[in-house]
């Protein structure tokens, strides 16, 4: 008869191990998947991601009439609702190239005033067409060439006056005649004020009209220049004396 071995104790040792760890793992395998159905119970449904809509963008077109005879003279089309009335402009430039922006006056209603050039498209809208009057305003300068033109004429034709051109005034009473201390300093003063003006007109005025029509500086420039012509003649005279 054979007789049974007793295991030794260091093989007990390693099968009680053994047992443990699968205890131990089956365990933590059980919290996982509690800990999983805990948190897919928490989230609830799961939401499918939103569509996304894409938008349609309304385009308008304007139709733009003559305020005269009310012939259409063009259609301009795909206009952006978040253009302005200058993007308008720019395109009735480009089919009309005779017409440039500024000297474009546009309408909503025949005997109502023009609209400036910032007005948002669709804020004239009532459909997606847009009727606008068309006005020729003319030649059109900007208002820093108005203005350094308007300045710029009386400093230089005082000066004319000043140095006392043969052509204006007799050569032989002017270089006779002494001159007195009063025409130079109004000479100074005079050039002081316009200086000044054109100085103030290329770095410190900021104008948002944009244009002007071109009579308007004709208009201007015959004031001041005339005005500049009548003093400086009496004021620089080889004769003049001071009151």
């Amino acid at each position: 008869m054979h007789r049974r071995q007793k295991p030794s104790a260091p093989e007990n040792k390693r099968d009680l191990a053994a047992h443990g760890r699968d205890l131990s793992m089956s365990h933590n395998d059980t919290r996982s998947f509690f800990n999983f159905s805990q948190l897919v119970l928490a989230a609830g449904h799961l939401k499918s991601p939103p569509v996304l809509k894409h938008s349609k963008i309304t385009y308008f077109e304007v139709e733009i009439l003559d305020v005269q005879s009310k012939k259409q003279i063009c259609i301009v089309d795909k206009i952006p609702p978040s253009s302005t009335l200058l993007d308008v402009k720019h395109k009735f430039h480009k089919a009309c190239p005779q017409w440039y922006p500024s000297r474009v006056g546009l309408q909503l209603e025949r005997n109502g005033p023009f609209l400036k050039d910032s007005v948002n498209i669709q804020s004239l809208a009532v459909s997606s067409i847009i009727t606008l009057y068309f006005t020729d305003l003319g030649q059109q300068v900007g208002w820093t060439t108005f203005f350094l033109t308007e300045y710029t004429g009386p400093l230089l034709i005082y000066l004319l006056f000043y140095i006392r051109l043969s052509t204006i005034y007799d050569q032989l009473e002017s270089t006779k005649n002494f001159r007195h201390p009063v025409v130079h300093l109004a000479c100074f003063c005079h050039c002081l004020h316009y200086i000044r003006h054109l100085l103030e007109t290329l770095f410190v005025h900021k104008f948002s009209g944009g244009h002007t029509p071109l009579k308007n500086m004709i208009k201007g420039c015959a004031f001041y220049w005339g005005f500049t012509s009548w003093i400086a003649y009496y004021i620089n005279h080889p004769r003049y004396t001071p009151p």
